[in-house]
This record gives structure tokens, C-alpha cells and sequence, in this order.
């Protein structure tokens, strides 16, 4: 067996290959993010099993995102055993290893070599439809997360053109309200409109739950607002509702094309009540072979879902926080799908409620649904079969 530790960046990656006891088949080297660099590494890879003599390859690397992924896409389709591992374990093992505060990219790829030699992790086997998976549900994160600082934006462009507005709606960026302030944004030009005007508007952007009786509620409040007469601050507002209403329609571009993803699949998490196509995509797409866990305790460390330790001496802390070092998009999904399943599942529910009956805050009571819920998802995954609800 060698062992083949590779640093990964954005133009060039460092290599170190190690033997079977730990000796140095070839030094660090540096070969670039390209065809020629890929080569380049097939052939130290070869020549170096050769000298060993062995036909038995491991190779590692760090998850780096989007850095490394076109390199793990060439050592799968070469053939080459690969354990990607969290940077968090290979900084933790470098800085065991010595005193001295020395990282460079050099010393990191022969770290993850020796790594390789005393970890037991496993080889990472994604599928194509995971990755694609996996590229939807992200940029779908990335999508909502703009979303949201612009909803942001907007209730503060409202407080300052027409801050009685919220008094009188649910929210500022619902439906009737945008549609609007996308035709008047600000309280002065809401003040100045016909209401018949006003009505129309309303009753159809809201799908006729808003009448005149709103629209002279509105009018009114705008006749006597405070807020600011800023032509600036107005066209702001605009173009903002503008940017949200297409990031909306991205978001929900994108939802189709995940359905379409996540019915292809037929995995069995869509038989648990309360998971639906969006949650089942992330967490299908962040787990990816269920088989690379040996028990769910390992699953719940990877979504950081499992509480920290702390002893020393005679003391032990009994209220210790979650480890949160696992992935964030799963932990996310796990605590939205607890909520939600014990919304839907009786089983569920009962249990969220006993432990907020023993006096544990309700988030701390659902990280526990949550635990109860990753070994139901652990289970049904390596069996293959449909959730069975229990009485």
C-alpha cells in the first residue's frame, strides 16, 4: 500500500507519497490545476507503486470546495481509492504532530499521507446524481440566503418611506404589499393615488382578500405618515423588490429541477411524513453513500449534531453544547426535518414533547427528535424500505 497525501488550492496542488511503513517514496511536490498537472500526478503515482511494488493506492485530500473538486472527479475516474477528510481533523492532526507552528502547503500534503496511514475513514463513493444533487441544494442555499438580506433590506427602506405599513399587513414583502410598493414606494405617492386605483391594485395582487376597506386603510395611514419623501430611497426600495422577485423565481426554477432530481432517485426518505422533495434533496445530497457510515453515532458527528465532552479530574459538565463540526447544510436540513416530522408523525411529536415536559428548552428538545431522527434515517436508508410509523 502507499499512501498519497495531496494539499489542494485554487491553481496548483502539492503532493507527498508515502509507503506502506511511513517512509517517503517521493518528496512534496507541486503540480499545476490543469491537464498537464493532472497527468503529472498519475505518473509520480504510478512510478512510485511501482517502486514499491504494489498495486494497492490510497489517496487523500481535505475538502477545499470548489478548489478540489475537479481533481476528485480525476483520481474517481482513474480508479484511485480516495478519503476526503474535514480540514478541522487534518489542522488538529498537523498541530499534534509538533511544537513548532509550521504550515505550508508542503508540510499539510505529507500530513494528510500519514494521516491516511492511522485514520480510519472510509473511500468516498458519490454518485453522479449526488453531485448534481449536491450542486443544486447548495446553490438553492446560496439563492435563499441572498433572499433573506434583501427581505432585510427592504423592511428597512420601508421603516424609513412608510414605517405605519407593517401595522397593517403580515409582512411587507407579501404578495399585494410589493406589488404595491413596486408601483408606488414610498407613503407620498401612495398618498396621492385614486383609491379606486389603490382597490384594484390590491384586490389583485392579493387574489381579492384585500378590498377597499384595506386600500382606504392604507391610503389614510399614508396621508399622515412621517416617513421620508427620498426619490434616492425610493428607487432603492424598487430596484430591490425588483432583485427579490427574480431571485424568486430562480429559487423556485431551481425547486422544479430538484423534484424532478429527487423523484429519480426514489429514495425512501420521501416516506417519512413531513420530509419533503427540498429537505430530502439536502439531506440525501450531504450524506451521499449512507454505507460510509458504520452507525448512526457516526452520521450524527457528520451533520456535528452530537453534544461535546468536557472532563477533568472529578468534574464533568453536564450541560456541554453541540460540536457543530460536521456539515452545516445537513445539520440545517436534520433540524428542519425534525420540526416538521413532529408536526406530521404522531411518534415524533410525542417524543419532542416529553422531552420539553422535562424541562428542556424547545431547541434542545428538538436537536434530541433530531437524534431520534437521524437513526430512523440511517436505518431506512441501508435497509432500503419506506418509514413505518410505531404506535
Amino acid at each position: 500500500m502507499i499512501y498519497v497525501g495531496i494539499d489542494a488550492a485554487k491553481d496548483k496542488h502539492d503532493c507527498c507519497i508515502l509507503s506502506g511503513n511511513g517512509q517517503t517514496v517521493r518528496e512534496a511536490f507541486t503540480f499545476q490545476n490543469n491537464h498537464q498537472g493532472f497527468e503529472q500526478l498519475k505518473t509520480e503515482i504510478r512510478r512510485s507503486s511501482e517502486a514499491e511494488g504494489s498495486g494497492q493506492i490510497r489517496t487523500g485530500l481535505e475538502s477545499t470546495g470548489h478548489y478540489s473538486g475537479n481533481l476528485e472527479a480525476f483520481l474517481r475516474s482513474s480508479g484511485v481509492e480516495l478519503v476526503v477528510f474535514n480540514p478541522l481533523q487534518v489542522n488538529l492532526y498537523r498541530k499534534s504532530q509538533t511544537l513548532r507552528k509550521t504550515k505550508t502547503d508542503k508540510v499539510d500534503a505529507k500530513c494528510i499521507a500519514q494521516l491516511l496511514m492511522t485514520a480510519e475513514s472510509n473511500p468516498v463513493s458519490v454518485s453522479y446524481q449526488t453531485q448534481e444533487l449536491k450542486a443544486l441544494t447548495r446553490h438553492r442555499s446560496r439563492l435563499v440566503s441572498q433572499r433573506t438580506k434583501l427581505k432585510v433590506s427592504i423592511s428597512r427602506l420601508v421603516v424609513m418611506l412608510f414605517p405605519e405599513l407593517p401595522t397593517v399587513c403580515n409582512s411587507v414583502t407579501q404578495a399585494a404589499i410589493k406589488a404595491l410598493l413596486l408601483e408606488m414606494p414610498g407613503a407620498c405617492q401612495i398618498a396621492a393615488w385614486r383609491i379606486d386605483r389603490l382597490t384594484n391594485l390590491l384586490s389583485k395582487a392579493s387574489k381579492g382578500r384585500y378590498g377597499r376597506a384595506k386600500a382606504e386603510e392604507i391610503k389614510a395611514l399614508a396621508q399622515q405618515s412621517i416617513g421620508a419623501n427620498s426619490p434616492a430611497t425610493s428607487l432603492e426600495l424598487r430596484l430591490t423588490l425588483q432583485h427579490l422577485d427574480f431571485l424568486q423565481k430562480q429559487t423556485h426554477d431551481l425547486d422544479k429541477t430538484i423534484r424532478v432530481a429527487v423523484e429519480q432517485i426514489q429514495s425512501p426518505l420521501l416516506s417519512i411524513p413531513g420530509i419533503g422533495t427540498t429537505l430530502a434533496a439536502i439531506i440525501l445530497a450531504e450524506i451521499g453513500d449512507i454505507h460510509r457510515f458504520s452507525s448512526p453515532d457516526k452520521l450524527q458527528a457528520f451533520a456535528g449534531l452530537d453534544p461535546s465532552t468536557y472532563q477533568s479530574g472529578k468534574f464533568k459538565a453536564d450541560k456541554t453544547p453541540m460540536v457543530k463540526h460536521g456539515s452545516t447544510y445537513l445539520r440545517w436540513a436534520l433540524m428542519q426535518a425534525a420540526r416538521l416530522v413532529a408536526m406530521n408523525c404522531e411518534t415524533f411529536g410525542r417524543y419532542l414533547a416529553t422531552k420539553q415536559a422535562q424541562g428542556k428548552h424547545y431547541f434542545v428538545a428538538l436537536g434530541h427528535t433530531a437524534k431520534k431522527l437521524i437513526r430512523v434515517i440511517f436505518h431506512i436508508l441501508n435497509a432500503n424500505e419506506d418509514f413505518v410509523p410505531q404506535t
